[in-house]
């Protein structure tokens, strides 16, 4: 094996290593594992991918495939693209990972944060009528920890730049602005 084809084989490897690790962190995210494949695929590849490219190059069904697209494109991070001339839809991950980071928060929030705080809420006048004035006090507190943690999400995500600039004097770490991290 010559040198070029031992780099296409190294790289070959690394993506799916890659596709698979965040394929399964993806389960951890609250994705599916298909669904973060894709994504993981359409990160690590420069040039814009097919339905068809995307379902052989992972070994999944069309269906599947395309049911994943339209999932990842109603999270916002992955586009549909046309090339001139061409009939055959194209897809590209969002190029600033930090605007993917901010969109899989807000689908988070959306989805299994929401949903906890009004059950909470929901709960508390209930609660209150037969509950002891332990279990009410649990309660109360617990709605106002996920109030203030609620605040702070909805701060943090309604704006970008100032969530990425809070986030850059916590940490010590600068996180650029741009496409690709750049700018």
């Amino acid at each position: 094996m010559d040198r070029k084809a031992d780099k296409k084989t190294a790289d070959r490897k690394t993506v799916d290593r890659f596709v698979e690790s965040w394929g399964m962190m993806g389960s951890v995210w609250g994705t599916n594992t298909s669904m973060a494949r894709v994504h993981a695929l359409l990160i690590v590849t420069e040039e814009p991918l097919s339905l068809d490219d995307i379902a052989k190059r992972l070994k999944m069904s069309r269906g599947n495939a395309s049911m994943c697209l339209r999932e990842l494109r109603n999270w916002t991070v992955v586009r549909l693209m046309k090339e001139p001339g061409d009939r055959q839809d194209y897809y590209v991950t969002e190029p600033d990972i930090w605007k993917v980071f901010v969109a899989i928060v807000k689908e988070r929030k959306r989805r299994e944060f929401d949903p906890v705080m009004e059950t909470v809420r929901e709960a508390l006048p209930h609660m209150k009528k037969g509950s002891n004035a332990g279990v009410n006090a649990r309660l109360k507190q617990m709605e106002e920890i996920l109030a203030t943690l609620d605040t702070i999400g909805e701060r943090f995500l309604a704006d970008e730049d100032k969530a990425r600039y809070v986030l850059s004097f916590l940490s010590g770490f600068s996180m650029n602005k741009g496409k690709g991290g750049k700018g």
